[in-house]
């Protein structure tokens, strides 16, 4: 179990901030305090296993919440799909279903070309 100061600095440490300026944070550092005295503090407090298990543990739980995924996205562009259908905007909700189908890779767009100079080829772009 971490102390409060120890969970303060590891707070600190998931929203990105450098070890040396979550020390500082958590432990109240004086004016005074050498910079080299804080990186070495720091630094010992990140070797502690049971600091660092509690980083990877806050991080983790953070990618999960921010992590995007296939099913999400798709319901999202339902949801928006529906909403726009609702409010006659069928424009917005074609497009929200063009998205989805692209998304799940039902709706692929194919693009025809004509070259033309002296040749006439009709070429399929997938």
């Amino acid at each position: 179990m971490l102390s409060p100061k120890q969970e303060a600095f590891v707070q600190a440490i998931v929203t990105g901030v450098s070890q040396s300026d979550a020390y500082r944070a958590a432990f109240n550092v004086g004016a005074k305090t050498k910079p080299e005295t804080v990186n070495q503090a720091a630094s010992r407090l990140m070797a502690n296993s049971n600091i660092t298990a509690r980083v990877v543990e806050l991080r983790k739980q953070v990618a999960e919440i921010a992590q995007i995924t296939l099913k999400s996205h798709l319901d999202d562009l339902l949801r928006l799909r529906n909403m726009a259908a609702k409010e006659k905007q069928y424009s917005a909700a074609i497009s929200a279903e063009v998205a989805r189908g692209k998304a799940s890779g039902v709706h692929i767009e194919k693009q025809e070309t004509n070259i033309t100079g002296g040749l006439n080829l009709n070429v399929q772009f997938d």
